[in-house]
């Protein structure tokens, strides 16, 4: 599926440039080339098709879909969509207001925010090709789990009370809504208009993340050609149990979306670290890491912030705990 990529890389490191693949830096370059050009091809693909679905959505009626049902296939509802937008924090925050003033459970939305960091539908492809169907499937559900019950939980507590003013009243005048589902009448959106909404949403989310995306396939790519054979799996390729909370600590400082850290992750993995401390590793630096809270400091006062930071790392240890002894 991605052979034209490594072709391409080929034919620029190795035949244009007459590098040998000998050298570190060749195999740097090849490395960056190539995941570079896969990742920027299947985000503007992938954002647009997702984006021409999206075209149409009505946040009241998904509002009313949800009511009288149960809590849990809400939470479900909102992991999953989630899963299936390409974006970070950032992009995802207005469309967290959008959830509240909708009146949409704040379990629910929490549970999309949570959500659609770890998961979006280019890492998902990446992975596959990276680390096979069975981990991929793990990674899914994983993400998935950490959001529904990170959304139940916040439910549970009721966690509406620590929004930032702006965002709680959008959720309690939400909440005061009598509007019925018959009252929304579907929208109808012409192809026209769904091309258009596609490509904005395809452009604007690239003009956001792809610096991130070199980033992240930069510093894959030193870790591939530069950082000697055997260091990193010395230091922590056992599988000592202080190994994923340290890689998780680690990953807080940093900041990358679920499709930049692929590169990182690959280049963890080819350097013996154990599957589970390098998804440890990632998942801070995608979901938990300082720029990320920064963000989310717009609509969450700091006690919401520090209890969802606190969740966060306690769900990665765990994970990459169970991955590791699988």
């Amino acid at each position: 599926m991605f052979e034209i990529f490594t072709a391409l890389a080929d034919w620029l490191v190795y035949g244009l440039l007459r590098l040998s693949p000998s050298q570190p830096a060749a195999q740097a370059l090849h490395f960056f080339v190539e995941d570079s050009s896969k990742i920027f091809v299947l985000l503007l693909v992938m954002i647009y098709a997702i984006g021409w679905l999206r075209a149409s959505l009505n946040i009241e009626r998904v509002r009313n879909y949800l009511q009288g049902r149960n809590r849990w296939f809400g939470y479900l509802m909102g992991s999953g969509f989630g899963a299936i937008t390409p974006f970070c924090s950032c992009s995802s925050i207005p469309l967290f207001l959008g959830f509240c003033s909708a009146g949409i459970p704040i379990g629910t939305t929490m549970a999309f925010l949570l959500t659609s960091p770890l998961i979006n539908e280019v890492a998902v492809l990446l992975l596959l090709s990276l680390l096979g169907w069975e981990l991929t499937l793990w990674y899914l559900m994983i993400g998935m789990t950490i959001g529904i019950l990170g959304g139940a939980f916040l439910d549970a507590i009721k966690a509406e009370r620590w929004l930032q003013p702006l965002a709680q009243k959008a959720y309690q005048m939400g909440q005061q809504s009598e509007v019925a589902a018959t009252q929304v009448a579907p929208v109808a959106v012409s192809l026209s208009d769904r091309h258009q909404f596609a490509k904005a949403e395809a452009f604007t989310i690239f003009g956001r993340v792809w610096k991130w995306v070199v980033i992240g396939v930069g510093l894959g790519a030193a870790l591939h050609g530069f950082v000697p054979a055997g260091w990193l799996e010395s230091h922590l390729g056992d599988g000592q149990w202080w190994s994923v909370p340290a890689a998780v600590l680690v990953g807080i400082p940093l900041y990358a979306n679920a499709t930049g850290v692929i590169p990182i992750m690959e280049g963890l993995l080819q350097q013996g670290v154990p599957v589970g401390t390098t998804i440890a590793f990632c998942m801070s630096t995608v979901a938990a890491s300082f720029p990320e809270f920064v963000m989310l400091k717009q609509v969450m006062l700091w006690r919401l912030l520090a209890l969802l930071f606190g969740m966060l790392l306690v769900s990665f240890t765990l994970v990459g705990w169970l991955l590791n002894a699988m």
